[in-house]
């Protein structure tokens, strides 16, 4: 599929703002943008390759929470046009992704073979979306997300439980 020159511009100044402000950081790092379409929906991966990402991701990925605020409320203040984008770390958010919807998938088996819910452990909204969107595919299985502020957990539960 080529890239028209719309698309090939909103990646260029995404991609030149993320390093802008990586650099801005005192942080050394190029930016790989990676563009996803589902339908008429386009959304942009924006992977920051670099030897310190240590920093730049912090613990459990809170500072990769900031920076992709930070990042969110700068590429708004140039482009007018809502973009959804994401930034990930060396792919960090990828592989995150991957091992929850493993994690995730593996749970529902769980809860169909034994056919009792399952309770996983307290997740913040992003990942409890992943776990909801992958296992809304399955409708042997219905989940819902309980608890309150730091504690909010996804339950997933056999259909026939309901």
């Amino acid at each position: 599929m080529e890239k028209n020159n719309e698309d090939l511009e909103m990646e260029k100044k995404i991609k030149r703002i993320i390093e802008e402000m990586i650099s801005k950081m005192g942080f050394k790092g190029s930016v790989e943008i990676i563009k996803k379409e589902e339908g008429e929906k386009k959304s942009y991966v924006c992977n920051v390759k670099t030897q310190e990402s240590n920093f730049l991701i912090g613990q459990y990925g809170i500072n990769l929470q900031s920076l992709q605020h930070i990042a969110r409320m700068l590429v708004r203040k140039e482009i007018s046009e809502r973009i959804n984008f994401i930034i990930d770390i060396n792919s960090y958010r990828m592989d995150k992704n991957d091992s929850i919807v493993k994690l995730a998938k593996n749970l529902a088996e769980e809860a169909l073979q034994e056919k009792k819910a399952v309770v996983l452990r307290p997740m913040g909204p992003y990942e409890r979306r992943i776990v909801h969107l992958e296992l809304a595919k399955d409708d042997r299985i219905k989940t819902e997300s309980i608890g309150e502020g730091e504690d909010r957990r996804v339950v997933i539960k056999p259909i026939d439980l309901i």
